[in-house]
């Protein structure tokens, strides 16, 4: 007699709408620092996903999958920015400030502003470990990229964050 296979399938797609939209929206807003592009790349996010839901094999990969979906909208979204200012001032450097706001409570403006200017990838990486709770073949999913390379990311935006603490405790 055959045992029939076990599978793995998705759940149907309201559930994990349910399921997944508090972290997702929560992973955009980190990522964008900016409730209007947060909103919008979150209604991008669920437009692709149910675009694409029938394609996805196994609940297994739903998670991941959706961070990437989210992940992927905010490089295109940042890639655009960028391209367009180049465009529009291309006479005039912008003035970025190197200095952490001093505003109240000044620890988590701090920690913000050190988290900002870490590389993209470290960045993403990191907001999905530490804030995103995710473990790092999510975050290897998510990104492209190996479990390992995912966990270098992590561990190289740790650093520098500390670094950078020490650097302005001095």
């Amino acid at each position: 007699m055959r045992s029939t296979p076990i599978l793995d399938l998705p759940p149907p797609f309201e559930e994990a709408l349910r399921r997944h939209d508090r972290e997702i929206m929560r992973y955009l807003l980190r990522t964008t620092r900016d409730r209007e592009d947060a909103l919008d790349l979150f209604q991008e996010t669920w437009l692709r996903a149910y675009r694409a839901y029938p394609q996805l094999d196994s609940a297994a990969g739903l998670r991941p999958w959706l961070f990437r979906i989210a992940t992927n909208l905010c490089l295109n979204r940042s890639r655009d920015r960028v391209r367009r200012s180049r465009v529009i001032s291309a006479d005039v450097a912008p003035e970025i400030s190197d200095q952490p706001c001093n505003t109240s409570p000044e620890g988590v403006l701090h920690l913000k502003a050190m988290i900002a200017r870490l590389p993209g990838k470290q960045r993403q990486a990191l907001v999905m470990r530490k804030f995103g709770g995710l473990d790092y073949s999510e975050i290897a999913a998510a990104l492209g990229c190996s479990a390992e390379a995912a966990r270098a990311d992590v561990y190289q935006a740790l650093k520098k964050l500390k670094q950078a603490e020490l650097n302005s405790n001095e």
